[in-house]
């Protein structure tokens, strides 16, 4: 009995898990769309699109940064999910 109770309780908690980390996704996907359009905003504002062009806004740059961490976070999240058993 002890058993099953603990097999059930480790679903659950694999479940809880995968759904977590399916919000995290969703809300870390969301937040790339957000610094994007800020990118585009102050490259528009300042003019310039190049990164090699010195004037390239610092704040842009700053955000491409910020962009591509959460970007390599998400890929690394899928790629747990992916890994993940499904509950049986």
């Amino acid at each position: 009995m002890a058993n099953s109770y603990l097999s059930e309780t480790r679903r659950g908690t694999a479940a809880a898990n995968r759904l977590q980390i399916a919000t995290l996704i969703g809300n870390s996907s969301r937040s790339v769309e957000l610094l994007t359009v800020d990118i585009e905003h102050e490259e528009t504002q300042a003019g310039v699109r190049d990164l090699s062009d010195p004037t390239y806004p610092v704040l842009a740059r700053s955000l491409r940064a910020r962009r591509d961490n959460i970007g390599a976070t998400i890929a690394s999240l899928e790629a747990l999910v992916r890994g993940t058993p499904k509950a049986a």
